[in-house]
């Protein structure tokens, strides 16, 4: 076998009392479509800031093409040919899309920046991924989560790398696009390129790559060849052990209202009832998100509402007073502090503000740090030392702590670990099954929904699809009625 492109032999790196990484080896050959795996918190988010010059490990080696490689920044890594994907977005919301395709590598003539070839090179890449009729002068702030996504894959596929490392790129889109995706992946990988693909979605692991390596607690535990390895074995040793049953099968009995949203004709009214977990599936824009975000109060509505019997509309405020809980999609920007500690982000709807005692903060956190298995040094660690499966298990673990009775999860899933994922719709079922309230579940991931949904609808261009019981539908007929290709009577 030829040596690897990259190598990384016996990589550590320690935060303060916390040992990130522990010995971990990796080894990339050209043309090789790697999976690396590993719970939330295992260290992998650590290896790839390290491996993009955005860390330095504390000891260990690192090796590119057969010479020592040691980015100090990000522009140092980009400059030898290792580019990444950052699964918690790097694009800069006050500059333009083209700004952001072409930051640290602008075109110049003489001293002064070559404004045409920079619109130009930035049309090249928006084609590149099938985004040809946005606007290169367009602000980053305007765009969805999903376009955001696609302009983060942009800018690494549009200039030659020799390594390309894609930390959940697939979280924020839909099937078609992950599907356009993996396309241009291995395009990238018969040219040559080394591709390090981290994701917890197995069935992405199963069709995209030919290898895998697995941490668990900072260490490398195992590997393998895609091929030749079952995926229960894969689910083994990355959780450390046998999971049981993903989706959990009990009983959901719906019992009275709690949410009534009258929408646009020929459509019946979205009802969600104690008892009961609604999901509503679509394609990327197709407007799930906005009606989430309308019920919260986050965005203005039209639609008539009744939310826990009171009617009209609210501040999310006034909707976590009333016992309703919002996880949105984008958690970095949107759903928690990232500058503030585990206690402030969990206790903050359940303690209305930031204003009460530290004491009752940790008091409040805490427990529910450890039902959920909270990886962090401490409820005083700053958000932004966290993971992101880990971030995303305290903004869900506020709902609880708040006692919501109405849950709204906006793709609450995404960038999570298979055991963590487990533990959500346990989670879920809990809620339904002992009727502690009801839950709207927005998800791009069609298994998700036929697993733990009592009842889906389709939402296609803004219109709401009739509801059916997730028994009557299937995947294929799921995209099926996204696109629009079916309506269900």
């Amino acid at each position: 076998m030829p040596a690897p492109l990259l190598e990384a032999s016996r990589i550590s790196k320690r935060f303060g009392a916390t040992q990130a990484l522990s010995g971990v080896d990796l080894a990339l050959h050209a043309g090789e479509i790697h999976a690396r795996r590993g719970e939330n918190g295992a260290g992998t988010s650590t290896l790839l800031k390290i491996l993009g010059g955005v860390e330095q490990a504390d000891a260990g080696r690192l090796q590119l093409a057969g010479s020592d490689y040691a980015p100090a920044a990000p522009r140092e890594a980009l400059r030898s040919g290792v580019v990444l994907v950052h699964q918690e977005l790097a694009l800069c919301a006050e500059l333009s899309v083209e700004q952001n395709l072409c930051l640290g590598r602008e075109p110049r003539r003489g001293l002064r920046l070559d404004l045409g070839a920079q619109r130009e090179r930035a049309r090249t890449a928006l084609a590149l991924v099938g985004m040809s009729d946005l606007d290169p002068a367009r602000s980053i702030g305007t765009l969805s989560i999903a376009q955001r996504q696609w302009l983060e894959i942009a800018r690494a596929l549009v200039h030659p790398s020799r390594v390309l490392v894609l930390d959940e790129p697939t979280s924020s889109l839909a099937r078609e696009d992950v599907t356009r995706l993996f396309r241009l992946v291995r395009a990238a990988s018969q040219q040559g390129t080394a591709v390090l693909y981290v994701s917890h979605a197995l069935e992405e692991v199963r069709e995209l790559c030919t290898h895998w390596t697995v941490l668990r607690d900072g260490e490398s535990v195992a590997s393998g060849e895609v091929r030749d390895t079952p995926t229960s074995r894969l689910i083994a040793h990355m959780a450390g052990r046998e999971l049981g049953e993903l989706y959990p099968r009990r009983p959901h009995t719906p019992a009275e209202e709690l949410l009534r949203v009258s929408v646009a004709p020929p459509a019946d009214p979205l009802i969600v009832r104690r008892g009961e977990v609604l999901g509503i599936y679509g394609l990327i824009g197709a407007g799930r998100s906005e009606l989430l975000r309308g019920i919260f109060g986050l965005d203005p509505q039209t639609a008539e509402l009744e939310v826990l019997h009171a009617r009209g509309a609210r501040t999310p405020a006034e909707r976590w007073a009333m016992g309703v809980g919002m996880v949105v999609e984008d958690r970095a920007r949107e759903g928690l502090f990232l500058e503030r500690s585990l206690a402030d982000n969990l206790s903050l709807p359940a303690l209305r503000g930031l204003f009460s005692s530290p004491a009752a903060r940790r008091a409040t956190s805490e427990p529910w740090r450890e039902r959920l298995a909270i990886k962090s040094a401490s409820v005083e660690a700053p958000m932004r030392t966290l993971s992101g499966g880990n971030q995303q298990k305290v903004a869900l673990a506020r709902l609880l702590a708040a006692k919501s009775q109405l849950f709204l999860l906006d793709e609450p899933t995404r960038g999570v670990d298979v055991r963590a994922k487990s533990e959500i719709y346990r989670w879920i079922d809990t809620i339904a099954s002992e009727q502690r309230g009801g839950v709207l579940l927005v998800s791009s991931y069609a298994p998700e929904l036929l697993g733990v949904c009592d009842t889906i609808r389709v939402m296609q261009a803004g219109v709401l699809g009739p509801a059916r019981p997730a028994s009557e539908w299937t995947q294929e007929q799921l995209v099926e009625a996204a696109f629009g290709a079916e309506r269900a009577a």
